[in-house]
């Protein structure tokens, strides 16, 4: 599939995003928690796993998730969470372009 590097590379700058978040602040749980199933994912994309893509989507709606609540309470770390947000949405529509293109694309059998 075409999507699966693009989806790959989404996925790993957003575990360095947060692992450089929350590194920072030595919350080693918390890079664990937030870096660890990006990285998984990343690396199941360029394996060629077929669930790469539904997970990622999914768990991208949580980091979504998060990074509005964190850049609506935590002034000081707004940049980050927006950018966390747009890797998050990125993700989202690389790991869903398959489908789309499925759904909405031209079907060759009716011309």
């Amino acid at each position: 599939m075409r999507h699966r590097p693009a989806l790959a590379m989404l996925l790993l700058m957003l575990a360095a995003l947060y692992a450089f978040w929350f590194a920072r602040g030595s919350e080693w749980f918390a890079v664990a928690f937030f870096a660890l199933p990006p990285l998984l994912l990343a690396v199941s994309a360029l394996r060629g796993g077929r669930q790469a893509g539904y997970w990622s989507g999914v768990l991208a709606l949580l980091w979504f998730s998060h990074g509005v609540m964190v850049a609506w309470s935590r002034p000081a770390d707004r940049g980050v969470a927006w950018l966390a947000i747009l890797l998050a949405v990125a993700i989202i529509i690389v790991a869903n372009l398959p489908g789309l293109r499925a759904r909405f694309g031209r079907n060759k059998t009716a011309e």
